[in-house]
Order: C-alpha cells, then sequence, then structure tokens
C-alpha cells in the first residue's frame, strides 16, 4: 500500500504503551505517539482497533508511554507480537508507577496519563491523555523505526539508518 511505505519513509521513535484492567496488564509498542499541548501537558497515542490494549484502556481510562532505549528492540518485538498479554509481560522487569501500571525498566523515558479524550479516526482510536507524571528514565539514545526497520542513533552527532528499501 502506498500510504503505508510513504508513512515509512517518516522515522520515528519506538514505545510501549501499557493499561491496567483489573489484576491483567496490557501493553503494545506504538510509533504513534506524539506531545498535542504543553500547558495542560498532553499526549496523544493512536492504537488500532484490533489491539487487544485497545477497549482495556478505554475500560481503564489511564495509560503509560515507555519510551524505548536503543537496545530495547527485543522488548519492542515483544509487544508488537500477537500473544496473550501476560506472555507479554512474562519474565520482563517492570516496576510500577504511582497510578498503578506497569513501566517498564531501561525506558528513556516513561510518562503515566489519564484519557481525556479518546477520538475514533477510520481503523484506529486515538487517545489523548492529560500526564499525571513523567520521568526522564536513563540517559541513553532512543530505538527509532524507519522504513519498516529499525534504526539506532549513535550519539547526539551521528544517525544510523538502515539502508533505503525499495
Amino acid at each position: 500500500m502506498a500510504f503505508r511505505r510513504l508513512m515509512g519513509r517518516w522515522p520515528t521513535g519506538v514505545s510501549v504503551v501499557t493499561t491496567r484492567e483489573g489484576e491483567r496488564d496490557y501493553g503494545l509498542t506504538v510509533n504513534a505517539f506524539l506531545s498535542v499541548s504543553l500547558t495542560p501537558p498532553t499526549i496523544l497515542v493512536s492504537l488500532g482497533h484490533e489491539a487487544d490494549s485497545a477497549e482495556p484502556l478505554r475500560r481503564a481510562g489511564r495509560f503509560a508511554v515507555n519510551v524505548l532505549a536503543h537496545d530495547q528492540r527485543a522488548v519492542s518485538e515483544r509487544f508488537a507480537r500477537a500473544v496473550p498479554p501476560e506472555e507479554k509481560f512474562r519474565g520482563l522487569p517492570v516496576h510500577r508507577g504511582r497510578s498503578g501500571l506497569a513501566l517498564l525498566d531501561g525506558a528513556i523515558a516513561t510518562l503515566e496519563a489519564t484519557v481525556a479524550k479518546a477520538v475514533e479516526a477510520g481503523d484506529h482510536t486515538l487517545f489523548l491523555g492529560t500526564v499525571d507524571r513523567l520521568d526522564l528514565g536513563a540517559d541513553s539514545t532512543p530505538l527509532l523505526f524507519l522504513r519498516g526497520q529499525y534504526a539506532e542513533a549513535s550519539g547526539p552527532e551521528l544517525l544510523r539508518l538502515p539502508k533505503s528499501r525499495p
């Protein structure tokens, strides 16, 4: 699909969105995460309707965004798989935020947010969240995604990208 290929040319960071409903954690790798407002601090994440995290997030009314470090590719791949939620978290080092949400150890930043609004947009739901808490986490370079591949920044002066694909 041409639109998907075009959007693949836009480099993004990689994050894992988590939520908790009852005693069950849910999580999903997303690159559709952005800042919407500084006052009040507001963020947006976009989840496909088919994502197993979308409805629990809507019902819970809260979520966390874990911005992944360059060495967390395996974490990104784990949360991108279509497996039961408990399998995504099995054996993974996490700690709990003030809201009780799972925050991934090693993330370069985490944000905890309360859903302010959910907007249906095609095959996705856009969740606008008011930031309740943030943590800068480890001082490391981010995990990046471009043209369907992972990339990494190697310090502030050099960005290492995958070779272009046709």
